[in-house]
């Protein structure tokens, strides 16, 4: 059985050979032709490499057969397989043996070559069955050719080896071809899926924020049509339907947003001093809610990015703290510093949200506030923080708050001592 193992052995370096085949595809992202061919020829080298041969016999056995129909039927390479083997065989001399290799395998690569575009439309199982038969079928042609019936004792092994092992190892290959496969074709579904799923809940998250004010304007418009109406009420009118013309404008532009934030000019900015005009900001609606907002800031601290944008993405990302605490609570900014990095740290101390929530955050159409929000607010807190070369981490607790940590690379040279404040204001209007 020493033939049998061997060419086990062989098949088993052809299946690892596999193995990184589909890692490197799946690290470049797809299965191009030249990583097909690649892997086609050094399978082919190393059937040449590990050959066999029985004492007393002027015979070379090797599993070149394996890789040759696998590669002719999944690929199409059968000429490109044949025009190798043959190469090879021809630096061992131009004999008998090598005529008949280029009759055997050049007959075969012309066949294979026809048939594979039908064999690939076969089911999976079909094209497994279909490549055992083969194999089975040309290896008992080849044994008589190469007179193995006629052996001595060793001919049992040897018709073993050619009869079963290679077909074994065409199966299992195709096997795990098919399974790598099916895998592409299930996982490209998936994407699929996923991206229309996206586009479906962009939609609808736009529509359904357009059309209210659309039809609140258009209802008013009516209005306007009546002759009867005061000027006072014609005044007002156009001022409610400019307002909602306005609030669709707001949608789309921060859908655009979210699709292209559109930095076109990055300067470094004081976070110190452009935190705490955010702050400001927001100061009327934290009393609204209840809310204290802390800030500690390290002065000194910058970054690279576009002024107008990064107030976009913390007005954002503040207000939905903010809103989190409907019952008050405490706001904290804060920033930290490595040598490289620039962190700020939103905390509220809010309901908190579960993990697949967490996850879920950045996603068209999803919002923590039900109904009432669409998504896009923090769909555009995540597109611009990307386009700003940033980062944003999560961690959220039922019961206990969340934080939100926007990382940036740092234009500071140093790091400094942090400065706390609070808002001045001590009147805090109770629920």
């Amino acid at each position: 059985m020493e033939l049998s193992v061997f060419f086990f052995f062989n098949l088993s370096l052809l299946i690892v050979l596999l193995f990184f085949g589909v890692l490197w595809a799946e690290k470049s992202k797809r299965f191009r032709s030249y990583q097909a061919i690649f892997i086609l020829i050094v399978s082919l080298i190393l059937c040449f490499l590990f050959t066999y041969q029985i004492e007393g016999i002027n015979l070379v056995f090797d599993l070149r057969k394996v890789p040759f129909i696998v590669g002719s039927l999944y690929m199409g390479l059968g000429p490109l397989s044949a025009a190798f083997i043959m190469l090879v065989r021809g630096f061992l001399g131009i004999n008998y043996g090598f005529w008949m290799t280029v009759l055997y395998y050049g007959g075969l690569a012309i066949l294979f070559w026809r048939i594979s575009p039908w064999f690939l439309k076969r089911s999976p199982k079909q094209r497994i069955f279909f490549a055992v038969g083969v194999t089975f079928l040309f290896s008992f042609a080849q044994s008589f050719t190469m007179g193995i019936w006629h052996l001595p004792h060793s001919s049992t092994e040897v018709l073993f080896a050619y009869l079963v092992t290679q077909p074994i190892g065409v199966g299992v290959i195709s096997y795990i071809i098919e399974e790598i496969l099916m895998s592409i074709q299930l996982r490209q579904r998936t994407m699929k899926s996923k991206r229309l799923e996206a586009v479906e809940r962009m939609g609808a998250a736009i529509s359904h924020e357009i059309r209210n004010p659309l039809t609140a304007a258009i209802g008013f418009v009516q209005l306007l049509q009546n002759d009867s109406i005061s000027k006072e009420n014609h005044t007002q009118y156009l001022s409610i339907i400019k307002s909602e013309l306005k609030s669709a404008e707001k949608v789309i532009q921060e859908y655009l947003n979210f699709s292209n934030p559109e930095i076109k000019t990055m300067e470094p900015l004081l976070l110190q001093e452009e935190l705490e005009q955010v702050v400001e900001l927001l100061k009327p609606l934290a009393r609204r809610n209840s809310v204290k907002i802390v800030s500690i800031f390290s002065p000194g601290e910058k970054i690279e990015g576009d002024k107008q944008k990064f107030h976009q993405c913390f007005v954002n990302s503040m207000k939905n703290a903010i809103e989190a605490m409907p019952k008050g609570g405490i706001l904290t900014v804060e920033t930290e510093s490595t040598p490289t990095t620039v962190s700020i740290l939103i905390k509220d101390t809010g309901s908190g949200m579960t993990l697949e929530q967490v996850t879920r955050l950045g996603e068209p159409y999803y919002s923590t506030k039900g109904s009432k929000g669409t998504g896009l607010g923090i769909m555009v807190v995540y597109s611009i923080v990307r386009a700003m070369n940033g980062t944003i981490h999560v961690e959220s607790e039922i019961g206990e708050g969340t934080t939100f940590t926007f990382t940036f690379p740092s234009l500071s040279p140093a790091f400094l001592e942090p400065v706390e404040t609070m808002e001045a204001e001590k009147e805090l209007v109770m629920n």
